[in-house]
């Protein structure tokens, strides 16, 4: 396994078996160098999202980078206050211009329950939904999913949805194993992305993580993202400092033992747990 393995989508659409995530990454010059370093790196897939507001700058660094566009697997996500039909559509066409590509491989649904639409956000999933379609069918985008979704939010979805959801990205991380949103992914046949795989840095402050990363000879971050590959997760670990961003490749010359892997699923809220998207106020 390298950073170039990858999963299969339901349609047949190869993905990278880990990517770069680019959430909190300032616009500008810290974004455009980040991701160029980890495409030197040898990173071939890329996460932003509408509401990250780097779009361009992740554009931007694709294009200094050298790699082929057909190369990369990019996704980017429709924000909360896209929903809708004629919003959705002209924030995608935004996406794609602001990046500078000309299609998509990957476009998520950001949140499912957004403030704005929370009195009606089936109907306006769904009418996002139904932009989304359109672009996937007219081949701008190759693969579509959702981010934060929980299994009602799914099943709202799948009343009206012709394509159902690839791919459910959602916050897992040590500590965080959304057992029931994970199964209901997998029996729907779905890809589950691992955002913050690292607990937005809480991890590093776990006793258990350090004896483990004493004990492989690795760096607590390895040993959290290797734990997300054996679950058959993809994550998504997010740097700006070149020496870690080479370090989170490095993760494919070591297994954690079963016993290893029972003490991490045992942890318990020790990076904080997954905002409920039904109450989440944005």
């Amino acid at each position: 396994m390298s950073l170039t393995s990858t999963y299969t989508l339901k349609n047949g659409v190869k993905i990278p078996k880990v990517g770069f995530g680019t959430w909190q990454t300032p616009d500008g010059q810290v974004a455009v160098e980040s991701v160029k370093t980890a495409l030197v790196d040898g990173y071939r897939h890329i996460d932003t999202a509408q509401g990250y507001k780097n779009e361009q700058s992740v554009g931007q660094a694709i294009k200094e980078s050298g790699v082929p566009r057909e190369e990369i697997f990019l996704t980017t996500k429709v924000w909360n206050a896209n929903h809708s039909y004629d919003l959705a559509k002209a924030s995608i066409e935004k996406s794609l211009h602001d990046l500078g590509t000309d299609y998509l491989d990957l476009l998520l649904i950001h949140w499912p329950n957004p403030v704005a639409f929370r009195d009606h956000w089936q109907e306006a999933n769904a009418e996002t939904w139904r932009a989304m379609e359109e672009f996937y069918q007219a081949g701008k985008i190759k693969a579509i999913g959702v981010s934060n979704f929980r299994p009602h939010h799914l099943e709202a979805l799948a009343k009206t949805a012709k394509v159902f959801p690839m791919v459910n990205q959602i916050f897992l991380a040590p500590g965080e194993l959304m057992a029931d949103t994970v199964q209901y992914g997998r029996d729907h046949g779905m890809i589950i992305e691992a955002y913050s795989p690292l607990g937005t840095g809480k991890i590093f402050d776990v006793p258990e993580m350090k004896e483990l990363a004493q004990k492989y000879n690795k760096s607590i971050a390895q040993v959290a993202l290797r734990w997300s590959l054996q679950h058959d997760f993809l994550p998504l670990p997010k740097s700006v400092t070149p020496s870690r961003i080479k370090e989170n490749t490095n993760i494919f010359d070591f297994e954690l033992t079963e016993a290893d892997m029972k003490t991490i699923d045992e942890l318990d809220g020790v990076v904080g747990k997954a905002l409920d998207p039904d109450t989440a106020q944005f």
